[in-house]
């Protein structure tokens, strides 16, 4: 997925469909929880001005990761829609600070960088399988286990109740103040 900013200039003012599938299974020496990534589908197609090229993009693929809980691989959908700017003159970056703009290096745009940010930007913080969903079970071993937060509370209400038997009468004092 790249082109010379010469080839690009051809498509001046008319637009160029894009309809591509590119292999990205290099994320997975980015981040080391990715176990595979499918073929990766982008469409769209590029604006190209004067001084800039914008890329409307839908990119469609799946990345195998590890469920959270059970480590079993679990197929995550990816599904997305974004546009990406290149500004083709150096001096017009700093016109631009609110806006996501790409330097280009060289003469030449590479999509496959801007792809593979997006991709990682996607990845789940927690990944669960459809087993893992439905047994809806927190993990647990010995003398420990994984709780939701409502049990974290009742806990904690439980153990407020509890007065430690060295600090018992110091209880009985503060009762006595408060009654006063």
């Amino acid at each position: 997925m790249k082109w010379s900013i010469i080839q690009l200039q051809k498509y001046r003012d008319k637009g160029m469909p894009i309809d591509e599938t590119v292999d990205l299974n290099d994320i997975k020496e980015i981040d080391p929880q990715v176990i595979r990534v499918s073929p990766i589908h982008v469409t769209g197609r590029a604006d190209i001005a004067s001084n800039r090229v914008t890329f409307h993009l839908h990119i469609e693929g799946e990345l195998v990761l590890p469920c959270s809980r059970t480590l079993v691989e679990v197929d995550v959908p990816v599904d997305l829609h974004t546009i990406e700017t290149y500004l083709l003159d150096e001096r017009e970056y700093d016109m631009y600070e609110e806006e996501e703009i790409h330097r280009i290096e060289g003469d030449v745009i590479d999509l496959k960088p801007a792809i593979r940010e997006l991709l990682i930007l996607e990845i789940p913080m927690q990944v669960l399988s459809d087993e893992a969903r439905e047994q809806n079970e927190m993990p647990s071993g010995k003398d420990w286990e994984v709780m939701t937060e409502e049990q974290a509370h009742a806990v904690d209400k439980e153990e407020e109740k509890k007065v430690d038997p060295r600090l018992a009468d110091l209880a009985k004092l503060l009762d006595q103040n408060k009654k006063s």
